[in-house]
């Protein structure tokens, strides 16, 4: 099957027509709604399953397979997360607070892409390596503490050339700006690890290790046959929640929009090279291409707005979204696939032929 029939296979999926569906209501003005309980509960559902199969899969691995892939990954965040931000601050001439933010949001996960990936791999009948998922709960909040650092810092020495502009700079003012630094930082790591998304991910890793495929048996009802479902109505609100926001995406501009397709076809594409080369299967080459592919919609907001609050939320969110989400779930999870399998499949006729030799 060639990238184009597995796109379009894809978007026949109840997943991808259901976020659709949800496109439209929106745009029709339809009083659609998810109900507000449902839309707390889906969230927390849908994380503590993969965490649980996470913690399944590593029991039966072990950690040590996991300590590579994982360093490689926390490494891979911080360089993109980087990289995102020289981009839109040089070619992008966005502001300080808004390059931050917008590099930070795509170095960042997405928990619910993470959720769709799964669910597209499931339908091809494919697996993945379960570690990562923990993967996933660590990378979460490094990108945005990076980001917010950093920021404190450029602010910092911003606000320390103001005053050497009108009075010489003494110790106690240096120590109120590092003060407010490490205050600002300890918050950012504070709400992110303890952040629900993130407990419950950690948690529900924790159990799936501990009570093994036999515990896992008398929830696997819920907590595995209903995830497609529960994956369906959760993109009926996104859906619903994008096509709000189509209109915003004007507003971003056309670097925000080609940002918004190229940096997570970059990001995934890298991902899945290298996740080949470290040895993970096609499926868990995906999984690994997805972590760097995704952009964070959900945690983003609620760390940045409290951390990075001059920036622009319609921005982050919007991009994220608006425009990576539809992208990512529709058409990129389908070329990384392909890719997974034509890297794997390089890769094993250079084993061939080594051995050979």
């Amino acid at each position: 099957m060639d990238i184009l029939e597995l796109v379009q296979a894809n978007i026949l999926t109840p997943v991808v027509l259901f976020f659709l569906f949800g496109i439209v209501a929106a745009r029709i003005k339809s009083d659609l709604k998810i109900p507000d309980a449902i839309s707390e509960f889906l969230p927390i559902y849908l994380l503590a399953a993969i965490g649980l199969h996470g913690g399944l899969e590593m029991r039966k691995t072990g950690f040590e397979s996991m300590l590579v892939p994982l360093v490689v990954a926390v490494g891979l965040s911080i360089l993109m997360t980087l990289y995102h931000y020289q981009i839109l601050r040089r070619l992008g001439k966005f502001n300080l607070f808004d390059s931050y933010a917008l590099a930070s949001t795509y170095g960042a996960v997405g928990a619910v892409t993470f959720s769709v990936g799964l669910s597209f791999l499931k339908n091809q009948g494919i697996t993945s390596e379960g570690y990562i998922t923990a993967i996933l709960a660590v990378l979460e909040p490094i990108a945005f503490i990076l980001a917010i650092f950093l920021t404190n810092m450029a602010v910092s020495k911003q606000t320390q050339a103001k005053k050497q502009t009108f009075v010489k700079s003494n110790n106690a003012d240096d120590l109120v700006i590092d003060t407010e630094q490490k205050t600002k930082l300890l918050q950012v790591l504070r709400e992110s690890i303890t952040g629900k998304a993130i407990v419950i991910l950690l948690g529900s890793i924790v159990i799936g290790y501990a009570i093994g495929t036999d515990g896992f048996a008398p929830i696997k009802i819920v907590f595995e046959d209903l995830f497609i479902g529960a994956i369906v109505i959760f993109l009926i609100e996104m859906g619903i929640i994008a096509g709000h926001r189509l209109d915003d995406i004007k507003k971003g501009g056309v670097f925000l929009i080609g940002f918004a397709l190229a940096i997570p076809t970059i990001n995934g594409i890298i991902g899945v090279l290298i996740a080949t080369y470290l040895g993970l299967s096609i499926g868990g080459a995906v999984m690994y291409g997805l972590l760097f592919a995704s952009a964070s919609f959900i945690a983003a907001p609620a760390v940045l707005r409290h951390t990075i609050p001059q920036a622009k939320p319609s921005l982050y969110i919007t991009s994220a979204l608006g425009i990576t989400f539809p992208y990512i779930i529709m058409v990129l999870l389908p070329v990384m696939l392909i890719l997974a399998t034509t890297f794997h499949n390089i890769e094993l006729m250079n084993l061939n032929y080594l051995g050979d030799t």
